[in-house]
């Protein structure tokens, strides 16, 4: 089930959804431009690593201080796919959020839901050497705001069912619970074998942050719901 477009009509221009996403593709084209050795350096250097972080191992290609990389690391995609489903789901549902909080508010909910996302992957993952990177943290946030401020929107889906694909309209409340019990699955399935390059528990804290997050930074309550 791929989302296309919410039936949630923002008030205002999505300034910082569409600066976030700009941000996003202009990093991932200028890692195109790097060769192999290059943008491994980048990649290890930008993105977070968390024994690098807790001092228990030595930073290999440290960029900046490793602290940094919790937000840095939210800019850096280890793929185009990585890139563009990221993009997607921002460009779908962030603007809705950035209404509800403001521009300032919102920008720096993104940024703090995708720093606890990694903080959570860091807790279960302390010693790993690996770069956790992309902006599906910050993301998951976005959509566990979503899910709790306007569970009764209308999504418009894309539905395979077996080898036929169709299109939907479900409410977010379906759309955004489906996607946060499959995240749950698939951490439970890699959990004790051997792992995924996907970090699936930055994206349950995300989304959870989110959730809880969206509530306390509301400025007042100037906001309505645009769901029937």
């Amino acid at each position: 089930m791929i989302p296309l477009k919410d039936e949630n009509p923002g008030a205002t221009f999505p300034l910082v959804t569409i600066g976030l996403i700009a941000a996003n593709v202009a990093v991932y084209i200028y890692q195109m431009t790097l060769a192999d050795p290059a943008l491994h350096r980048f990649i290890s250097g930008y993105g977070m690593i968390p024994a690098e972080l807790l001092g228990k191992a030595p930073p290999i290609h440290a960029a900046i201080p490793a602290g940094l990389t919790l937000v840095t690391s939210q800019f850096v995609h280890g793929g185009l796919f990585h890139l563009l489903g990221n993009m997607l789901y921002l460009w779908i549902f962030g603007n809705n959020i950035e209404d509800l909080l403001g521009r300032v508010r919102f920008l720096f909910f993104y940024l703090l839901c995708g720093t606890l996302a990694a903080i959570a992957h860091i807790i279960l993952n302390p010693l790993s050497t690996l770069p956790m990177v992309g902006a599906s943290g910050a993301i998951a946030g976005v959509l566990g705001a979503y899910l709790v401020s306007f569970p009764g929107s209308r999504v418009l889906v894309l539905v395979f069912v077996i080898f036929f694909v169709t299109t939907a309209r479900i409410s977010a409340f379906y759309v955004l619970g489906f996607w946060f019990v499959m995240q749950l699955l698939y951490a439970l399935g890699s959990a004790g074998g051997e792992g995924t390059n996907i970090a699936y528990i930055a994206h349950i804290g995300g989304f959870l942050a989110g959730m809880w997050l969206v509530k306390k930074m509301q400025p007042g309550l100037k906001w309505r719901k645009r769901w029937r």
